[in-house]
């Protein structure tokens, strides 16, 4: 159906066309979910980011079907008069801009802290002051460590659903001290979404709250020295993609022990359309968009990984395919980690009736198949250029 046209809402009534403000455009899920809007509904999109090599594609002018739909505006929300004009322009406002790499929270707590609150204070503002609805992009580190995790080791109660499965609206959300510095960012989105959900409360701001757990597809971060910072550490799937790549062995910090719970960024691209198009559904509501069925620990996704990626690169295994690390060698001094990221459906399903539907060896080959194809070659210069004495 071209654009989307004759589309209906959950509660059958006709989809009216809209204008959507996206902060962070340019990024993964940014560059996703305007691919989903381009192509399948008749929405408009005002792109705010810094960047915008991941949208490329969706600009060319006159040469696709959407020209004028969608416009970029290259603006750091930091400090750029614009923002509030752009988000006045348009019926909503989704909010993706964030500093959300584990390896930053450490080395750079001022700016991860910065960018997850402080920076996004204008936009919450600008929202409620002019009426428009804000759809918030949250992060599943709010929840922190599980209630489990502070029982002895080998408690049954550790195994009891209650100690870990993440509920929305009855979980704690439980940090370590304040010397562990990796929860910089989760605290800072906490405060960030305590905020939203008060402008909700005293002053009437339409808002959903988006707690992710770890979507993962093509376009996911960078691979350092390719198309990222030589230096810098991105998240898992793009750090263990690096060392396939490179046949290098996966590093496992502190033995891989953590559990995650990883979901297909077009799964969860659709559940974002859900939200933007059933707004009665889902104001005032925060959702985790995430997979319950796709749990592994950190050292099985390592695994899965080493076999996948022999499959879709035709290259055997290296010999010793992972190596531990310690936690301070990997991320220097400060990090502390949540042990497991479980999250309840519940209240998504019975809003807006969504299920993901991708199982992790699909969504696996898939992006590794996009990592092979558009990093191999790339990588293969890289490594075989002479080193100059």
């Amino acid at each position: 159906m071209a654009n989307g046209a004759g589309r209906l809402d959950l509660d059958g009534r006709p989809i009216k066309p809209i204008t959507i403000c996206m902060i962070g455009a340019g990024g993964f899920i940014g560059s996703h979910l305007c691919e989903k809007l381009m192509t399948e509904t008749p929405h408009n999109v005002l792109a705010l980011d810094v960047y915008n090599d991941k949208i490329k594609h969706l600009l060319e002018p006159d040469t696709v079907q959407w020209a004028g739909r969608i416009q970029f505006h290259r603006i750091n929300i930091k400090h750029d008069s614009r923002l509030e004009g752009l988000i006045k322009m348009a019926d909503l406002t989704i909010n993706l801009a964030a500093i959300c790499t584990p390896a930053d929270y450490n080395t750079r707590p001022l700016d991860t802290i910065y960018s997850n609150f402080i920076d996004a204070l204008p936009v919450v503002k600008y929202c409620s002051e002019n009426n428009k609805r804000l759809i918030h992009f949250s992060t599943c580190e709010v929840y922190g460590k599980t209630i489990g995790s502070f029982l002895p080791k080998d408690h049954p109660l550790r195994q009891d659903p209650e100690f870990y499965v993440l509920r929305e609206d009855v979980s704690p959300c439980i940090f370590g001290s304040i010397e562990k510095q990796r929860w910089s960012y989760a605290c800072a989105k906490q405060l960030i979404e305590r905020l939203v959900y008060a402008e909700g409360a005293e002053n009437g701001l339409e808002f959903t709250i988006v707690r992710p757990f770890n979507w993962i597809g093509p376009r996911m971060d960078f691979i350092p020295g390719i198309d990222g910072p030589s230096e810098g550490v991105p998240r898992v799937l793009a750090c263990f993609s690096n060392n396939l790549l490179r046949r290098e062995p996966l590093k496992l910090v502190d033995g891989g022990e953590s559990q995650r719970t990883f979901i297909y960024i077009k799964d969860a691209i659709e559940a974002v359309l859900l939200m933007i198009e059933n707004p009665e559904r889902a104001n005032g509501h925060i959702f985790n968009v995430g997979n319950p069925d796709n749990e592994v620990t950190v050292r099985q996704l390592a695994e899965m990984m080493t076999e996948v990626y022999a499959k879709v690169s035709g290259e055997t295994a290296i010999e010793s395919p992972t190596i531990d690390v310690s936690s301070k060698e990997f991320y220097g001094e400060g990090y502390d980690d949540s042990d497991k990221r479980i999250p309840d459906m519940t209240i998504i399903n019975r809003q807006l009736g969504w299920n993901p539907k991708t199982s992790l060896w699909d969504l696996l080959e898939s992006t590794l198949t996009y990592q092979h194809t558009t990093y191999a070659e790339a990588i293969k210069k890289a490594t075989s250029k002479p080193v100059a004495s």
